[in-house]
């Protein structure tokens, strides 16, 4: 087994569980290195303690997980077949049909799944595996920082692109296209989410969603987008002006840019996270935008475009080197528009590593 199946197989040891049944996309894919989109048909990993592991998929997924590497054991099945039928005898194989404990995602987990887990052992306990995959996946190495520093450099790109297309009259999506069009030109398959390019006072809508607003002079444009790339998600955001700029508007702009500055001042090993919110604030509400912030400072980064930890200002844990996370605050007033910059930083021994490099002083694009 690779090293992050022993480590869950090692905490099954540890916490008496006989069993986890892994569904989560992104969990399967950093744990076996299998990328797949399961859509209604169920893909299960099964792990348990110091046994080999399965997988079950349907057939037509079969030789895709063999050239992923994946070396123990697979099962697959028809959509004509019922896979508990199958789980049911892989696991009275294994003399597992009486498991007492069986650890799960949570937050994952359909109930009709759930219920059918349990259809093989009544008296059975789910317990929850998404912390403990949480805490594995949160430390990145060598090989996933230099996917994130590759997917921030798309991101760059990304937003370098959807600048060049901005012309009097264009709409939002027009500029969601011409940016898409370019990553899939430059070999991208996937955003890490839905691009966000929004205009004038759509802007103070923090996930708004873009549409057919034409762009008018005097608008600021906010984007915000990701890539994926070799499986792991870049995030960036940045806000420019068109054409001209407000005096409000461009004091929000340098209040935020600011702010951003003191958060990132605090990203090193051992600091709270609270402190890197806190910072951020402080500034935005002696600038008197505390009422305008209304978000989290930032949030895990990697498979996912979210992921563990969440960076708010009532949490204590500690940043640690080799941590991926997202440093983004925002105004938003509903009048003028909103200002948002992010940028994707790793944790390092002693600070951080800022890996999206687009620049942040204010463009006035004309």
């Amino acid at each position: 087994m690779n090293h992050r199946l022993e480590k869950l197989s090692g905490w099954l040891k540890h916490e008496g569980v006989e069993l986890a049944m892994i569904q989560d996309p992104a969990n399967l894919f950093y744990l076996t290195g299998f990328e797949c989109e399961p859509h209604e048909r169920l893909v299960a990993l099964f792990s348990f303690p110091g046994e080999e592991p399965f997988m079950i998929l349907p057939e037509l997924e079969m030789d895709r997980l063999k050239n992923s590497g994946w070396t123990h054991g697979i099962t697959a099945y028809g959509d004509s077949d019922n896979p508990w039928h199958i789980i049911r005898s892989l696991l009275a194989d294994r003399k597992l049909l009486s498991f007492q404990r069986a650890a799960v995602e949570l937050e994952h987990l359909t109930y009709a799944r759930a219920q059918s887990l349990l259809s093989l052992s009544p008296e059975a306990k789910l317990v929850s595996v998404s912390t403990h995959l949480g805490a594995m996946r949160v430390i990145k190495d060598e090989t996933e920082i230099r996917a994130a520093r590759k997917a921030a450099r798309f991101a760059d790109m990304a937003v370098e692109t959807g600048i060049a297309a901005l012309k009097p009259g264009c709409t939002e999506l027009e500029v969601v296209a011409r940016i898409e069009y370019e990553m899939k030109r430059q070999g991208i398959r996937e955003m890490s989410f839905s691009t966000m390019v929004l205009f004038g006072k759509k802007s103070g809508d923090p996930h708004g969603i873009p549409g057919t607003q034409p762009l008018q002079e005097g608008d600021l444009v906010l984007f915000d987008l990701g890539v994926i790339f070799d499986g792991y998600a870049s995030d960036i955001t940045r806000t420019v002006a068109f054409r001209s700029i407000s005096e409000e508007a461009s004091r929000i702009y340098e209040t935020v840019r600011k702010a951003q500055e003191a958060a990132l001042a605090q990203c090193r090993p051992k600091t709270p996270m609270m402190e890197v919110d806190r910072a951020a604030r402080q500034v935005i509400a002696e600038a008197g935008y505390g009422a305008h912030f209304p978000h989290r400072i930032g949030h895990g980064l990697g498979i996912s475009a979210h992921e563990y930890p969440s960076l708010h200002g009532k949490n204590s844990d500690h940043l640690s080197e080799g941590m991926i996370i997202t440093v983004e605050p925002g105004i938003y007033v509903p009048e003028i528009g909103g200002v948002r910059i992010e940028d994707d930083l790793v944790i390092t021994a002693d600070g951080h590593q800022v890996l999206t490099r687009f620049p942040k002083e204010l463009q006035i694009v004309k």
